[in-house]
């Protein structure tokens, strides 16, 4: 059977908040921030969240914003998360929800696709993508927000 794509929807949370916590290195994805952020990304106009599926199983996602900026003249899109589950990889997953991503950022006017990433440089590369700057943060303390 092949994966289906489509936008994420409410009733992806569980298995969302399942693929992100496997994702997740730098920090320790809490429920409740997990779900408070689900919602605002799924009422954000500037947020595309798009999952893959088999089987009615969730298997990988992606998440991406567009915003405005000056150095590029306009709209540019930041691909914030991007996760196969590890069976089905190799698959062209990635590829196909990279090229949603793509697709949305040109409809949206945007200048370029751009992405951090430490672990999966050669998948980017391999699709089309090239190495540009640096990547740099700075952890701020947990401050826990109430809705």
């Amino acid at each position: 059977m092949s994966p289906h794509y489509r936008r994420a929807s409410l009733q992806d949370e569980d298995e969302l908040f399942a693929l992100a916590t496997r994702l997740a290195t730098s920090f320790t994805l809490r429920r409740a921030d997990f779900s408070r952020t689900f919602r605002h990304v799924m009422t954000d106009a500037h947020a595309d969240l798009f999952i893959a599926e088999m089987d009615s199983k969730l298997i990988g996602y992606v998440l991406a914003y567009h915003h405005s900026t000056f150095y590029a003249n306009g709209v540019v899109s930041w691909v914030e998360e991007l996760f196969v589950a590890e069976a089905y990889r190799r698959m062209n997953i990635g590829k196909k929800l990279m090229a949603l991503v793509e697709e949305q950022a040109a409809a949206r006017g945007s200048k370029l696709v751009a992405l951090a990433t430490r672990r999966a440089g050669e998948f980017y590369k391999s699709i089309g993508y090239e190495e540009s700057a640096a990547y740099f943060k700075k952890t701020l303390p947990y401050r826990y927000e109430q809705e």
